[in-house]
């Protein structure tokens, strides 16, 4: 049996599977994403229909079933069984993973299971299509099971580098927008307004601008409806989304509730500080600008300069210099 399926399974049979799998499933993917894609008028009408599901999609569990496809339906399923090798045995990793999903905005129930479950999946996708195309371009050699290994090691790491880059852009909307929303609930809050409806109004004025901050107020504001404490829901502002300034933000927000200071004036303070240091920075990236210069400077731009001011000379000077002193 074992030499009749090492007589079938040619290197360019496997090849062969491995192409025809990653273009069924990428044409299945797309054919389940655009079926799922609803036109905007008939999404409009649910919105109308049902005004609670942008609430629910705050959470992050409304998401995967408002686009419910079959791909993340099979994803969902199979996940477990995918996660078993990577799941932690511990609950401090299990904590640091789920951290680490909430910081990038993936707060679903089920969150830490689909990724360890995307790695699996990148490993044996990576392994098969690196394999694979390793097998085309070099032939049945060690160095093509090396590449392959390491093909498989990046995808392996894939969805660990997505997910710092959406965590780190996260942070960067929340960093260079939070002056803004603070400056808003200092109006909001001067105006009469209360902290839960000066956040409401954050949250509704600053989703074109600010998406990631809309979204964050907008959160708190569910959790406050339903019936949680207002410093536990500060405190876990600041901490899932791991920006410093929101951390701060939220201490003094819950200081300012403990002891009956002026929230307004405290929303000033910080508001102040958080522009300065924004500006600081601004001119830290600013004075780094020439010394990154150079380098481009001196590998690019001075020998192209070199060669259009030295090069007619020495042109001449190889046409009618050395003639003669032959």
């Amino acid at each position: 049996m074992s030499l009749l399926l090492a007589a079938i399974l040619t290197p360019t049979m496997m090849t062969q599977i491995a192409i025809f799998g990653a273009v069924a499933l990428g044409a299945w993917w797309l054919l389940d994403y655009m079926q799922d894609r609803k036109p905007t008028a008939e999404r409009r009408l649910d919105e109308f229909r049902e005004p609670n599901s942008r609430k629910t999609d705050l959470t992050g569990e409304g998401r995967g079933k408002s686009k419910g496809g079959a791909v993340r339906r099979a994803l969902a399923k199979a996940s477990p069984a995918l996660s078993a090798p990577l799941t932690p045995k511990s609950y401090a990793e299990v904590s640091k993973t789920r951290e680490k999903l909430n910081m990038a905005g993936f707060r679903g129930e089920n969150a830490s299971t689909t990724f360890w479950a995307l790695k699996v999946i990148g490993l044996a996708g990576g392994f098969v299509l690196g394999g694979g195309s390793m097998l085309i371009f070099r032939g049945v050699n060690i160095d093509s099971l090396t590449y392959a290994g390491v093909i498989a090691g990046l995808s392996f790491y894939l969805p660990e580098i997505v997910v710092w880059f959406i965590k780190r852009n996260r942070q960067d909307n929340v960093f260079y927008g939070l002056p803004d929303a603070l400056d808003l609930m200092v109006v909001c809050v001067e105006a009469g307004l209360g902290l839960d409806q000066a956040m409401r109004k954050v949250s509704e004025e600053m989703k074109k601008s600010y998406p990631v901050i809309a979204e964050e107020f907008g959160l708190c504001n569910l959790q406050l409806q339903m019936g949680r404490a207002r410093n536990e829901v500060l405190h876990d502002l600041g901490a899932r989304t791991g920006v410093d300034d929101l951390k701060a933000l939220a201490a003094i927000l819950i200081q300012a509730d403990k002891f009956g200071s002026s929230v307004a004036q405290a929303l000033r303070v910080q508001s102040d500080s958080m522009r300065t240091r924004r500006r600081q920075l601004a001119e830290e990236k600013a004075a780094k600008t020439a010394v990154k210069l150079i380098f481009p400077l001196v590998l690019f731009i001075f020998p192209a300069i070199f060669v259009v001011l030295v090069g007619p000379a020495a042109i001449t000077m190889i046409n009618e210099l050395f003639p003669s002193m032959n």
